[in-house]
């Protein structure tokens, strides 16, 4: 049986309407087309699900329409973090009222705690609560890094289970895979990044791409998890100009207009997020065009 988050978990975008609303029956679609592709794991109101233009009302009903869609099938990582330890507690507690099965919890942003700081923070956090706790740690955007040893005080509190690591330090990935105990989850935040890191004792993805081609992502990783790297390379040799175009400007305005391209959401954001730029449309589209992915040429 699998462990749960590892493998493939996608962190889920956020899908409004043409007049700027929450699109529930698109949360449910894009939530069972993810299930019915063999995703391992769902991540609703992430960076990707832009959380920080979220209600609080907003954040709980995708997670209870991401549960209920779910219905027991995959487990379903919540989005839960913040710069307020309070704030970060009753907000995950909302969300276990509602049957998440556990958190990702983003590092503290703008106030850029020490490692002390953060480490007081996660410890608690999870005194808090008895689900188990994912560190998201991504510096480019909190402006705040979790290193090695930090994790590896981190990594003896029974519900701190793994990290997200989303540096794009492939030596630091290494380091964290060495400085953890074995059964702690060191997950990659880039998709490009996934098979390094696999290579070196990491446990899968939180994808961006899974948005798009969740059945490819997941034959990447359980290939690599077989050890058939060779398998592995094959598709991520297919799909790696998708993993890398979805951040040719700030995530999710790529994966959110290719999604529209493919028919699956409206291209609607909140601010201060926008739809890609007409150069960057291109070189999306010219990317979905290659691998057949436009709508109405779906593969």
């Amino acid at each position: 049986m699998r462990t749960p988050f590892t493998g493939v978990g996608t962190a889920l975008v956020t899908p409004f309407t043409k007049s700027g609303d929450l699109d529930e029956a698109a949360v449910r679609r894009l939530a069972r087309r993810q299930i019915d592709a063999g995703i391992h794991f769902l991540c609703p109101c992430g960076t990707t699900g832009e959380n920080p233009t979220l209600t609080d009302a907003e954040r709980l009903r995708v997670v209870e329409l991401v549960v209920e869609e779910s219905n027991g099938t995959v487990p379903v990582l919540a989005g839960a973090g913040g710069y307020d330890t309070r704030e970060v507690i009753h907000t995950a507690g909302e969300m276990a009222r509602r049957g998440v099965t556990g958190f990702l919890s983003v590092t503290p942003y703008y106030n850029k705690p020490t490692q002390e700081g953060l480490y007081q923070h996660y410890r608690a956090f999870a005194a808090s609560t008895p689900l188990p706790i994912v560190v998201y740690n991504v510096p480019g955007r909190t402006g705040v890094n979790v290193e090695p040893s930090t994790l590896a005080r981190l990594a003896p509190i029974a519900n701190i289970v793994g990290v997200k690591e989303a540096s794009g330090n492939v030596s630091q990935m290494c380091e964290i895979v060495r400085a953890v105990p074995p059964g702690f989850l060191v997950l990659s935040g880039d998709d490009a990044l996934t098979l390094p890191l696999m290579a070196v004792g990491g446990h899968g993805i939180i994808s961006v791409a899974g948005n798009e081609i969740p059945a490819e992502m997941v034959a990447m990783v359980e290939a690599a998890e077989r050890n058939d790297f060779a398998a592995a390379r094959a598709v991520h040799a297919r799909i790696i100009a998708l993993m890398s175009i979805n951040f040719v400007e700030s995530n999710p305005q790529p994966v959110k207009y290719a999604m529209a391209a493919m028919g699956l959401l409206e291209d609607t954001f909140r601010l201060p997020m926008v739809s890609p730029a007409p150069a960057s449309r291109e070189k999306i589209d010219n990317v979905l065009k290659e691998l057949g992915l436009l709508k109405g040429a779906l593969v």
